[in-house]
């Protein structure tokens, strides 16, 4: 779970792989802030241990799918030894049909990353050469060019990025794309010949779907605390009464995320002249003021659970087939560990949480800049007509919800067979992650929109005090956003916001001054 007892992921600098579980934290310091990866002994001494174990079984020519086997539907044809290498290198061109548009820096980091985990934990027979490559991909800021549309759950983007470890593909270096044998010689390094099981050990494997949930869980969680914070400013701004948030309403509901939320933003609101002028101003608010404890918490249930599961899947081996020592041998058992199931069901469940989050954001935008129902200025803007205001950010919260919602239908509950119906159910788990990680990012803005507003709105209660704590996230908004006396071009104000948010500092100020926002 994500704690203010952690590091920041921008002050981790360096993860060590081997002696562990790696956290969600480590994942989020190497795929976005650049944290470099590093073996321990433990580390290497699986790896090697458990490819002396392949190598033994393939002088021993025994049957092992992918290894002296062809793949899927081909697994009933016998690849001899002498083959083994030819055989790798072309599950891997062969596989890197994935097209369209590309994906992101740090979603690539973060797969390449998971790929390390994965293989590391000696049950794969992969060479401790090839995941000391890959890791110097990620040390030495190497970042494979991957497709990132057409994957049913694995292979297409894992294989792209594992031809430019043999040293073809393309691949971006000093802000050029290159060849990829460019690339590695121009920042000196070698690619490796793929022996045998180790092309398949790259492309196999929930590597990209895992990845995927963690950027996406990372930014839903830090998104829950911050619309508490943005929630509790647009409550005190549209004169909203702090009776709803009273504990004894929320102590007869059993859902402690419910309880919590009421009380985060009681703490939030502490001191504020504006919350006590008009305690008594409306019997009862609108629901996406008065239900903030009740939404925001199933919210934060939501992820809450599906951190146990994504948790549970990054420390996980989901290579096929797997590695076991017994005694002075061993044995290749042949399972279905690449299955993304228990992740991609919980990224679809993620996007229907955020959904919801989303929609009671917009609601309350849209009471900010509506005359009607906020008692403010139509649009927040002193001179309405001549001036438009914040009448259209409202748009870009809706164009965005809109957006949201069509992507929250589930992913994983589609099946279309293949590998001629040798894999006749697919868990379609890695557009559910994908999506999932869009719409976060897509939040984190109608979020920025809410906080820009509810801002605005601040300075038409003077001489009335804000809280402490919304004070302080005002300055910080001010700091990159002035007040609006009449129009300007918007979009670099919700852009510097939602850095903000993206970054964790409006989340990170509030903690620093209640201490942590609960979950």
């Amino acid at each position: 779970m994500i704690t203010t007892d952690f590091l920041h992921p921008k002050d981790i600098k360096e993860v060590a792989l081997g002696d562990g579980a790696v956290s969600i934290e480590e994942i989020i310091a190497v795929a976005r802030y650049g944290a470099k990866v590093t073996f321990t002994e433990a580390y290497c001494e699986r790896v090697d241990k458990s490819r002396s174990l392949i190598e033994k079984f393939l002088e021993d020519n025994r049957l092992i799918y992918g290894v002296t086997t062809g793949f899927g539907s081909n697994m009933t044809e016998v690849i001899s030894p002498q083959d083994a290498e030819t055989l790798q290198r072309n599950i891997v061109r062969s596989h890197a049909v994935s097209v369209g548009e590309t994906l992101e820096k740090e979603v690539v980091r973060a797969i390449q990353l998971m790929i390390l985990v994965n293989l590391g934990q000696g049950y794969s027979g992969v060479r401790l050469q090839v995941l000391k490559l890959i890791a110097s991909l990620l040390n030495h800021d190497i970042l494979p060019y991957v497709p990132g549309e057409g994957s049913v759950g694995y292979l297409s983007p894992e294989a792209h990025m594992s031809l430019l470890v043999i040293g073809e593909g393309r691949a971006w270096y000093n802000d050029e794309l290159l060849p990829g044998k460019d690339a590695l010689a121009q920042s000196g390094l070698k690619p490796v010949t793929l022996g045998c099981k180790e092309g398949l050990a790259l492309i196999s494997g929930t590597a990209s779907v895992t990845a995927m949930a963690v950027l996406a869980l990372y930014n839903s969680m830090q998104a829950a605390k911050t619309a508490d914070i943005t929630g509790a400013m647009s409550l005190e701004v549209l004169k909203g009464t702090i009776k709803a948030f009273d504990p004894r309403p929320h102590a007869l509901k059993k859902h402690e995320e419910q309880a919590k939320t009421a009380r985060n933003v009681t703490r939030i609101l502490e001191g504020s002249q504006i919350i006590d002028t008009y305690k008594e101003h409306r019997l009862q608010d609108a629901l996406s003021l008065r239900c903030i404890p009740q939404v925001h918490g199933a919210i934060k249930r939501v992820l809450k659970d599906a951190a146990v599961s994504i948790e549970n899947e990054m420390n996980s081996v989901s290579d096929n087939p797997l590695i076991f020592p017994e005694e002075e041998d061993g044995i290749a058992l042949m399972a279905g560990n690449f299955d993304g199931s228990f992740v991609g069901i919980y990224a679809d469940t993620i996007s229907i949480a955020l959904a919801n989050l989303a929609k009671i954001t917009e609601r309350r935008i849209d009471r900010l800049v509506n005359h009607h129902l906020s008692e403010l200025p139509n649009f927040l803007v002193v001179n309405p007509g001549l001036n438009s205001g914040y009448m259209i950010p409202q748009y870009t919260a809706a164009g965005l919800l809109n957006e949201i919602r069509v992507l929250s239908h589930p992913a994983t509950i589609d099946n279309i067979p293949t590998c001629a119906n040798q894999e006749d159910v697919i868990s379609f788990a890695y557009f559910a992650s994908k999506k999932a990680y869009r719409i976060s990012k897509k939040l984190e803005y109608i979020l920025a929109i809410e906080l820009m507003t509810a801002t605005q709105a601040m300075d038409f209660h003077l001489p009335l005090k804000p809280s402490p704590v919304t004070e302080g996230v005002y300055h910080l908004v001010r700091t990159e956003v002035p007040k609006v006396e009449e129009d300007r071009f918007f979009h670099p104000d919700i852009e510097a916001i939602y850095r903000q948010i993206h970054e964790g500092e409006i989340v990170k100020l509030v903690e620093m001054s209640i201490g942590e926002i609960e979950f």
